[in-house]
């Protein structure tokens, strides 16, 4: 179960909003996290606590394929991410990192910025604590569930091959 605050912005959301070009030198989860969304949200990263979740229109993460981008958003502590559509390639690297993306219009539709959420990525169960409101997006497939659940690609296949070697 993820819970948290929602952080809510519009359509084409890109890369270089969530995090600018001018970071792409840093390597370390910890300082782009510190960068993240500042140029369409100066306060988000001192505002957003663990589990909190980003909500936006269309077209999330469109623009480069930069990796840096889910990366920063996971490690400023953002548990899920749910759009109307995700840009292909950023849906890609945040799945490959282990950060849960959800396409679901109707609850971006009725979802205020501040609002609370409870998500279950198993059933695809979205609850607004807010205002009671419940929607419905796709549940991912078992194994996608895995690899977000294990952290990432990277650390899912260790534990699959590990798994297999017993």
């Amino acid at each position: 179960m993820i819970s948290g605050r929602v952080y809510k912005y519009g359509d084409n959301v890109d890369t270089d909003a969530i995090i600018p070009a001018r970071y792409l030198n840093v390597s370390d989860p910890a300082e782009l996290a510190v960068h993240c969304m500042e140029d369409i949200d100066v306060n988000f990263a001192g505002k957003v606590q663990a589990g909190d979740i980003i909500m936006a229109g269309a077209n999330f993460g469109c623009g480069s394929s930069r990796e840096h981008a889910p990366l920063c958003i996971s490690a400023a502590g953002v548990s899920c991410v749910i759009a109307c559509t995700f840009a292909r390639i950023f849906f890609r690297n945040a799945i490959n990192i282990g950060l849960a993306l959800l396409e679901c219009p109707e609850a971006v539709e009725n979802t205020s910025d501040g609002d609370r959420l409870e998500v279950e990525l198993e059933t695809g169960n979205i609850r607004n604590l807010s205002t009671g409101k419940i929607f419905e997006a796709r549940p991912y497939p078992e194994f996608m569930r895995g690899i977000i659940k294990s952290g990432g690609l990277i650390q899912y296949t260790r534990q699959q091959l590990s798994a297999r070697q017993e």
